[in-house]
C-alpha cells in the first residue's frame, strides 16, 4: 500500500477482512493499484469504520464530499486544483469505494453526518469551507444545521437538497426502497456492469459525457457487489422533506453551482433552493449534466476559488498572490 509517509499515524496494520454480513466491496490491494492519487490515500479509523480518505495540498481546510454511487475518485481532477489554495480532505462515504460499510441504521443522513463529523474528530480537521455533490451536499447541510461543523461556506454541485422529482423521483427511489433489503440484487446488477456499454449509458443518462478513463473508474464500482448494496440502502433510508423543510435556517452561505442538462436532479431546484436559503446564490453551468464538475473541473474550480475569496475563507495573501 502507498501512503504518504507523514500520514501512516492513523493507518491501520493491515487491511480488514471483508464482514460476512455485506457482500464484497473493493478491495485495495487489489482494486487500488490504478486509483486516482493513490499517494494521497490513507486508511483512518473512526465511528467504528475504517475509511478511505485522500488529502492533499495546503491551506485552509476544505472538505469534499461525493455523491450516492460515487467515491473519491470523482474529484481526481477537481481535487487537485483545489489543493493549490486549500487542504483538501476527501474520504469515500461510508459503504462507497474503499472505506468499510456500517450496519443499515447508520446509512441514514442523520447517522452519515454524525459519523462524519467522527472521520473530522480522528483527522484534527475543522473545514473552513465544505462542498459536496448530489447527495453529499445533503450529508453537509445536515453537519450544519446540527452543528456538528461551522464552515463559512457551503458549495453545492448538483445538490440534492429536496425531495427529488422527475425520473428519478418517479422510479429510482421507490426501487431502491425496494431492492436495497436483497442480497441477490446488487450481485445482479454488478454483473450486469461488465456487460458492454451499461456504465456509459448509465452515465449518458445523467445528462453528463465523460472521458473513457471517467467511465471505467465508475465501471469498477458498478461491478462491486458491496458498493452498489451501499448506494442502494443509502438512497433507500433518506427522507429529504426534513431537511428541505430546514434550509431556511442554513448558517452558511450557500453557492449552488448546477448543470443545465442535469437529467437525476433538475438545474431548477438550484434556483428553489436560493429562493429559501437567505444570502444563497446560484449558478447555472450551460450543456453540463450531473457530473458537471468531472466535466468542466477548471470552471468549477474558479467558481469555488471565487467564493472562498468573497467570504474571506482564503488568507489575503494567497487572494493577492492569485
Amino acid at each position: 500500500m502507498v501512503l504518504h509517509p507523514a500520514r501512516d499515524t492513523l493507518q491501520t496494520s493491515s487491511p480488514r477482512l471483508p464482514s460476512p454480513r455485506h457482500p464484497p466491496k473493493p478491495d485495495w490491494q487489489r482494486d487500488g493499484g490504478d486509483w486516482p492519487h493513490r499517494d494521497r490515500s490513507r486508511f483512518v479509523e473512526a465511528a467504528g469504520l475504517r475509511w478511505h480518505v485522500q488529502q492533499m495540498g495546503r491551506g485552509p481546510t476544505l472538505l469534499l464530499l461525493h455523491g450516492t454511487g460515487a467515491a473519491t475518485h470523482s474529484w481526481r481532477d477537481l481535487a487537485p486544483l483545489l489543493a493549490e489554495h486549500f487542504t483538501v480532505i476527501a474520504p469515500d462515504l461510508p459503504g462507497h469505494g474503499f472505506t468499510e460499510t456500517p450496519e443499515r441504521g447508520r446509512m441514514s443522513l442523520h447517522a452519515m453526518a454524525e459519523d462524519i463529523d467522527a472521520l473530522l474528530g480522528a483527522l484534527g480537521q475543522r473545514p473552513a469551507l465544505v462542498a459536496g455533490h448530489s447527495a453529499g451536499v445533503a450529508v453537509l447541510a445536515r453537519m450544519c444545521l446540527a452543528g456538528l461543523i461551522a464552515p463559512s461556506g457551503l458549495v453545492s454541485l448538483n445538490g440534492a437538497l429536496l425531495p427529488i422529482g422527475g425520473r428519478a423521483g418517479r422510479w429510482m427511489l421507490p426501487l431502491a426502497r425496494v431492492l436495497a433489503g436483497s442480497a441477490m440484487v446488487p450481485r445482479l446488477v454488478a454483473r450486469f456492469a461488465r456487460t458492454k456499454g451499461m456504465v456509459d449509458r448509465m452515465i449518458a443518462d445523467t445528462g453528463s459525457s465523460l472521458q473513457p478513463d471517467g467511465i471505467e473508474l465508475y465501471r469498477g464500482l458498478v461491478c462491486s457487489p458491496g458498493h452498489v448494496a451501499a448506494a442502494l440502502t443509502m438512497m433507500a433510508s433518506w427522507r429529504l422533506e426534513r431537511l428541505a423543510a430546514e434550509l431556511p435556517r442554513l448558517t452558511p452561505r450557500l453557492l449552488l453551482v448546477a448543470g443545465s442538462n442535469d437529467k437525476t436532479i433538475a438545474s431548477t431546484d438550484a434556483e428553489r433552493v436560493q429562493a429559501m436559503v437567505p444570502g444563497a446564490r446560484s449558478v447555472i453551468m450551460p450543456g453540463l449534466g450531473h457530473l458537471a464538475h468531472e466535466e468542466r473541473p477548471q470552471d468549477v474550480a474558479g467558481l469555488m476559488v471565487e467564493f472562498a475569496r468573497e467570504l474571506g475563507a482564503l488568507p489575503p495573501a494567497l487572494a493577492a498572490a492569485e
